[in-house]
């Protein structure tokens, strides 16, 4: 089944767009996004329209369960659109490489077309991969360096007694 054409649509009116879709082990996975970010509102009204579209129209044969959730902060990096989507953040990955061992990656994603990727490596530098040669991947959130308070304005007291 197409769920791009057919979730999409049902999303959209909802302010929600359709980042991914799986069905693995009896579950329809959906994850949809935000612009400003999903919050438990958007993912109520986002189950209860696809869960009325699907027992309208019944898609899936058997018994199955929905669950519809939100990209994250280290989203999954499935498809050519989720890696154009996270160019300029650091990713993590597992390239399968044939004979040779999987190598896991992590580092900047520079660019991103339809069947490769390049990615800045922490370690190993600039290196070009086939889509297809990935067997996972994730955005990595970064805890950024906080500053230290400022002392403008801070009273400072003084050990003499008055």
């Amino acid at each position: 089944m197409e769920w791009d054409t057919t979730l999409g649509p049902l999303l959209e009116p909802l302010g929600l767009s359709l980042y991914d879709v799986e069905f693995t082990s009896g579950t329809l996975n959906v994850v949809v996004n935000k612009d400003g970010g999903v919050d438990l509102e958007s993912l109520t009204k986002a189950n209860r329209t696809i869960s009325e579209w699907l027992d309208a129209n019944d898609p899936i044969p058997g018994r199955f369960t929905l669950d519809v959730s939100s990209p994250g902060l280290e989203r999954r990096l499935r498809t050519a659109a989720h890696f154009k989507s996270a160019v300029g953040e650091v990713v993590t990955l597992r390239e399968l490489r044939g004979s040779e061992p999987t190598r896991r990656l992590e580092g900047t994603l520079l660019e991103a077309d339809a069947t490769t990727l390049t990615l800045e490596d922490r370690e190993l530098g600039a290196l070009v991969i086939n889509l297809d040669a990935i067997e996972r991947a994730r955005t990595v959130f970064e805890w950024g360096a906080t500053k230290p308070p400022s002392s403008k304005g801070a009273k400072t007291t003084s050990g003499k007694k008055g």
